[in-house]
């Protein structure tokens, strides 16, 4: 695609960027059979092509956002099921965000957007602030997309709201000890590997099995998790609604804390358990690449950053006997598109012994998409329903899934309990059942 963007705009590193993305745009229009506001909607300017000629045009001639292309680009879940199909190698994640940004600086939204954007941003990415919000009546219904499967945490007693870790995530000696006793390694067999995991916001809120079941199964294997005193939120929920300042004061935060075990306690990779988070981390590089203080530690700690499967997929896990159970596998977006990780959980359940089935039409977005599901509720609603339905179709006695946005998407929809990839994982290796599957008896099937 042409432009004529002006040396002056191109001296600005994201308008750089957006011009490079955009020129490769060749609008062949393979993006629109994978976009889920396309495939729902029928509209050209809900399309990424369409998406990108508004951008275009708001962008190369510095005008101010209209209501009109602030909807599309509002529209847009960020799934990037577009790069995936793209042929010509449009980074559409960075041209998007970077729209976002622009749109936040110089748009004037209703008070009512307004305000529960705000809202938003000031309290989903803080687990206290979180957790209580979700104690009150009015925030609760504002908040409603968390299934009932899910609210067992916020419901706590304060003592209880951490999440349940093993001794693995204790620093020095007494991490080492304490994982070789849950790993049965014993002393003097050699020095254990080390990894950080990044605690996040929202899942330790609604769901901290899940952190626990990925420390369980790293300690078998012989691994350490380390803790990183300092590390929050990825950014990733201010970033995909255009804050990109409060994006940045986050990366910069996790970055710094994560340099610091990464030389001072040798870790060698940072997990993560929720794969939306996953995806922003692994462009910290990216996002920081113009700061001289932080560019090249970012782009370390990008680079160190692996989903959970991805870690475990290198590791001989023992087997395991699935407990019988049929999985219904969703690929979150944010691992097949943005990370394009895309047979490895599956991979991994089968080893642990389950049979593993994967709907149709995996490719598209179930509408949890972050803040999708709050700030366009009728889309992510629709598209809930149409991935619900699919996963009905397999005949699975659960589904598996590595993001808890997906899984508390899924869960507003779908009949059948919802868990982690790394539950199954830890469940099939000796751990405890998962507590969103129901007893044995009800959950297990007869192997056919």
């Amino acid at each position: 695609m042409r432009t004529g963007f002006s040396e002056a705009q191109l001296a600005d590193p994201a308008m750089a960027s957006s011009e490079g993305v955009i020129r490769k745009c060749v609008h062949c229009g393979f993006c629109t059979a994978t976009c889920p506001t396309y495939v729902l909607l029928g509209d050209e300017l809900d399309s990424p092509r369409g998406r990108i000629y508004l951008i275009k045009d708001m962008l190369e001639n510095a005008r101010q956002p209209s209501a009109e292309t602030v909807k599309h680009v509002d529209r847009c879940l960020s799934c990037l099921a577009c790069m995936t199909t793209c042929p010509s190698g449009v980074n559409y994640m960075h041209l998007v965000d970077h729209a976002r940004a622009y749109i936040e600086r110089r748009y004037r939204r209703p008070l009512g957007d307004r305000l529960i954007r705000a809202l938003l941003a000031r309290v989903l990415p803080y687990p206290g602030r979180f957790r209580a919000a979700l104690a009150l009546k009015p925030l609760r219904a504002m908040l409603e997309l968390v299934p009932r499967s899910f609210r067992h945490s916020h419901s706590r007693r304060p003592d209880e709201s951490r999440d349940p870790l093993p001794a693995a995530l204790l620093t020095g000696d007494a991490a080492q000890n304490g994982s070789r006793i849950k790993s049965g390694i014993k002393e003097g067999e050699g020095p254990l590997r080390r990894v950080a995991i990044l605690r996040g916001c929202a899942e330790p809120v609604l769901k901290p099995e899940i952190r626990a079941a990925a420390v369980r199964v790293l300690a078998r294997a012989g691994v350490a998790v380390v803790a990183a005193p300092g590390e929050a939120c990825c950014g990733a929920l201010a970033h995909h609604m255009g804050r990109d300042e409060a994006a940045l004061e986050a990366a910069r935060r996790n970055v710094d804390a994560w340099t610091r075990v990464i030389e001072e306690e040798g870790v060698e990779a940072i997990l993560v358990t929720a794969s939306g988070c996953g995806t922003t981390i692994k462009d910290y590089g990216f996002l920081l690449r113009a700061d001289p203080a932080y560019a090249e530690k970012a782009a370390r700690v990008s680079a160190l950053a692996r989903d959970i499967s991805e870690y475990l997929d290198g590791f001989p896990l023992p087997a395991g006997d699935g407990r019988g159970m049929t999985i219904a596998y969703h690929p979150a977006c944010s691992l097949q598109h943005g990370q394009k990780i895309t047979d490895v959980p599956k991979r991994l359940l089968e080893r642990a012994g389950y049979r593993v089935r994967v709907p149709a039409e995996a490719h598209l977005c179930c509408g949890s998409a972050g803040t999708y599901n709050i700030l366009q509720s009728d889309i992510a609603g629709q598209l809930g329903v149409r991935k619900a339905a699919a996963l009905a179709r397999l005949g699975a006695d659960a589904i598996a899934t590595g993001n808890v946005g997906c899984a508390m998407q899924i869960g507003r929809h779908a009949a059948l309990p919802v868990v982690h990839i790394v539950e199954l994982i830890d469940w099939a290796q000796g751990g405890p059942r998962p507590p969103t599957l129901p007893s044995a008896a009800s959950a297990t099937r007869e192997i056919a």
